[in-house]
């Protein structure tokens, strides 16, 4: 897939793609770190269709849900032949309990039987986290276990 990035004078560098549809679809990353989502005609790159602003939670946290569904997709498949064991992922919300603090302090796995596999973060993926990875607000986890166990996981990170 190729990124089409054009410096923009005095406001910065738009990066973006023409997808299958027709449309382009990237970023605008201004100079004084704002980012605007935006949508144009591939025809017209500068006849903009929309311009969304987005804070850099919003943009990290739409970075993680567009990484994920190929994660995602990849360990379903993977499990295929394990009947009882799915995938699902949870987004760390702002003032979440655990918002800042160590994966450790979850004890996801010995509450709930459910492992942590990834955390996606801005567009990265972090593959089998350790203890003493810190979970930030906008990280998008992704768990395997029975449904039980996605259940209680699911609970613990909402409730502490």
């Amino acid at each position: 897939m190729n990124v089409i990035e054009t410096r923009l004078p005095g406001i910065g560098v738009r990066r973006e793609i023409v997808t299958g549809s027709g449309r382009r679809v990237g970023i605008v990353a201004q100079r004084d770190g704002d980012l605007d989502l935006i949508i144009s005609k591939a025809s017209d790159p500068d006849a903009c269709v929309a311009s969304i602003p987005l804070t850099p939670d919003e943009a990290a946290t739409i970075g993680n849900l567009l990484g994920s569904r190929q994660l995602v997709a990849q360990l379903t498949e993977e499990h295929r032949d394990l009947p009882g064991v799915s995938t699902r992922q949870f987004l760390i919300e702002r003032g979440s309990p655990f918002d800042g603090r160590p994966l450790a302090d979850t004890r996801m796995r010995s509450r709930s039987g459910a492992s942590l596999v990834a955390v996606l973060r801005s567009g990265q993926v972090q593959a089998s986290p350790t203890p003493d990875f810190t979970l930030t607000a906008g990280d998008l986890l992704v768990v395997v276990g029975t449904s039980e166990g996605l259940d209680a996981a699911a609970d613990i990170l909402r409730n502490g």
